[in-house]
């Protein structure tokens, strides 16, 4: 099965405290097309959210000073239907229900290590989603 690719290129936050994986990511979705902001953390990516208007986040759960659950938290609360693409090398027991529970936007999962193509695949799901939400809620 084709990766969905997203009908347009994308504003993307990333939120990654390894600086390697936050380079890699970056200059995967750079080479797609999209745009890529990055964030050392989740208090630099609330930050950042508070001037770059950015279509998708995508986001660690394990950093420092903000972690990627309040990171989604805070930013779905500012933008109901914000999609996310949540990449972890450790996601405790009932994690993954806990992020699939919020209803607040498409929510993609990565276990780290993943590969290219998994990203590029969940980025275009999360995206294709917030689309479809958004047209079903148009007059």
């Amino acid at each position: 099965m084709a990766p969905l690719v997203p009908e347009r290129r994308l504003r993307v936050l990333v939120a990654e405290d390894e600086q390697l994986a936050a380079l890699v990511v970056e200059d995967a979705l750079s080479d797609q097309g999209h745009h890529v902001v990055l964030a050392c953390d989740g208090r630099e990516a609330l930050d950042i959210a508070e001037t770059f208007d950015f279509d998708v986040l995508v986001t660690d759960l394990a950093m420092p000073r903000v972690t990627g659950w309040e990171l989604i938290s805070r930013l779905r609360a500012r933008r109901t239907g914000l999609p996310v693409v949540v990449m972890t090398g450790y996601l405790p027991p009932g994690g993954g229900q806990t992020l699939f529970a919020d209803k607040r936007g498409p929510t993609a999962l990565l276990h780290k290590p993943f590969a290219l193509n998994q990203l590029y695949t969940a980025l275009g799901q999360v995206a294709f989603q917030a689309a479809g939400r958004e047209r079903a809620c148009a007059p």
